[in-house]
């Protein structure tokens, strides 16, 4: 026993001082790993089809992008030169209009609906999942496609327009729709029929989900009618590969 003593006495403090170093970062390193929110796993299940999905998306809004920028100059070209008359610079600036709302480029006004999700306050049972009690991406996925397919023609989640090219992902502990992180409650406004929410009401697939999803973690979910549902344009840059501006054409040039 004695020279066991010793020899921890012989141990310089220098030694002593930094094993008990190691071992408190070896506490805290534990401890912030056990402290991570559950909805980082939900990043990596979703994250396939999410790629192939937006890769298309991003097809059909890089087609819409090309096609404004067609029609403006279009537009410029006959206004500039004097060749077109009203009515065809008209039908021109319509077409203009029409690319632009498709593509969320214009903010909308009109009849429609609010649906508001917020998490589950039920206290979350022995084995059972936290992250299950939680708003999650895929709950957004799920309203916004059943809200199209009711017959919403513009979509905004908290703001953010909803566009061919949106993401909707966890991560960590918020949602990302586009380029924005967002927190509960999650507000998703719809344009579309005056009886918006008799039709979604009405789809096989969205009362499945509120039977499979939502009751039974009893996840909270409000909604508003109403003839004043503003959603606002896409703030987002519109990427163009292959379309570009055409220069204008120059005054001193011949026929």
């Amino acid at each position: 026993m004695s020279g066991a003593l010793a020899r921890l006495r012989g141990i310089p403090s220098w030694q002593v001082t930094l094993g008990l170093a190691l071992l408190t970062l070896g506490f805290l390193v534990a401890a912030q790993l056990r402290s991570e929110p559950q909805r980082v796993q939900y990043t990596t299940q979703e994250r396939p089809p999410l790629v192939e999905t937006a890769n298309q998306l991003q097809q059909q809004q890089d087609d819409l992008g090309t096609q404004i920028v067609q029609l403006r100059s279009r537009i410029q070209s006959l206004e500039e030169g004097g060749q077109g008359n009203a009515q065809v610079v008209r039908a021109l600036n319509d077409q203009l209009q029409a690319a632009r709302i498709a593509a969320g480029l214009t903010a909308l006004k009109g009849t429609g609906l609010v649906l508001q999700f917020q998490d589950s306050i039920l206290p979350v049972p022995a084995g059972g999942n936290q992250a299950d009690y939680l708003v999650d991406a895929s709950d957004l996925r799920t309203t916004i496609d059943e809200l199209w397919l009711a017959g919403a023609e513009a979509i905004a989640v908290n703001g953010e327009r909803v566009v061919p090219t949106t993401a909707i992902l966890d991560i960590g502990g918020s949602i990302l729709v586009n380029s924005a992180y967002l927190a509960p409650p999650y507000q998703i406004a719809a344009i579309g029929p005056a009886d918006l929410l008799d039709r979604l009401n009405a789809r096989a697939s969205w009362v499945d989900y509120l039977k499979n999803r939502v009751d039974p973690v009893q996840l909270r979910l409000g909604y508003y009618e109403g003839s004043d549902i503003t959603v606002p344009a896409y703030a987002g840059a519109v990427n163009l590969r292959y379309g570009q501006p055409a220069p204008a054409p120059s005054a001193s040039a011949g026929p």
